[in-house]
């Protein structure tokens, strides 16, 4: 693989991908900072890998992913970010090679160099599948031998992977996740909320099926504790940023050079790393 990143002379194409595992998890954890990297000039595209078709007791599969897909491309509208279509049901989100075929093929269409998706923490497999599926789908863009569904050709650069803090912030066994960097939300918080507020069907789902009779609220929530943690934002979203080997020739953190005064690292959590040796 060739790569090509803003350390060698060469600058990546500016465009950013989000992946969830179905439509609302973007909008909960990550599409503050999609909405800033689009306001910073950036390409953005929007994609939930399974189609939310189990998340109802009230529509038949068929009709509730016609609603799902109609939600999520409005939403995605919302963002400002293009809309891809799922390709998997609920529950079948699986580390197979026949998914990680299709979603290899929609990054060497997109060609992102910054790809924001789950934790591999998190209290779903759904999601942390998706994170796998994700990383390998990164790993294979420029592996000419690894054939895609559909096929699409190789290509080379550099990308940038992102971890998004788990729903509830902790992993299935309750332990506290905390991320590597924070971005600044607060002046995105309105347009955020504007695109979860379309995932109407969920919103009648998520009180009978975790409890949660504010959905709005629920994410407001979320991000005014992530900006507590970060003890300057209001609202704010967290990353753990991947390690770059086998994704770019240095270790780039291109969302902090693209979101300048609205990114700031944990430096708690980088000495951390550096005290690992």
């Amino acid at each position: 693989m060739k790569f090509v990143d803003s350390n060698n002379g060469t600058m990546p194409p500016k465009i950013a991908l989000a992946i969830g595992a179905h439509a609302d998890d973007i909008e909960f954890m990550m599409a503050g900072t999609l909405l800033l990297l689009r306001r910073a000039g950036w390409e953005t595209h929007y994609l939930n890998v399974a189609n939310g078709c189990c998340g109802s007791r009230r529509y038949r599969a068929a009709e509730l992913i016609a609603r799902r897909s109609a939600e999520a491309r409005a939403a995605a509208r919302v963002l400002g970010a293009q809309w891809h279509p799922s390709f998997v049901h609920d529950l079948e989100i699986l580390y197979e090679l026949k998914t990680l075929r299709r979603l290899a093929a929609r990054l060497r269409e997109i060609k992102p160099s910054i790809l924001l998706t789950h934790s591999p923490q998190d209290y779903m497999e759904d999601h942390m599948v998706t994170c796998r599926l994700a990383v390998t789908a990164a790993f294979s863009i420029g592996m000419p031998n690894f054939q895609t569904t559909p096929a699409r050709p190789a290509i080379d650069g550099a990308v940038t992977l992102y971890h998004a803090l788990p729903h509830g912030l902790r992993d299935g066994l309750r332990r506290r996740i905390v991320p590597s960097a924070f971005v600044n939300t607060a002046p995105v918080q309105r347009t955020k909320l504007a695109a979860l507020a379309e995932h109407k069907s969920q919103q009648d789902w998520l009180p009978f099926s975790q409890g949660s009779n504010a959905y709005l609220k629920m994410m407001d929530t979320t991000s005014r504790a992530v900006g507590r943690l970060s003890r300057r934002f209001t609202h704010a979203e967290g990353w753990r940023r991947h390690f770059h080997l086998g994704f770019s020739a240095t270790d780039i953190d291109p969302l902090r050079d693209a979101l300048g005064s609205d990114y700031l690292v944990n430096r708690r959590y980088e000495a951390s790393l550096e005290a690992e040796g």
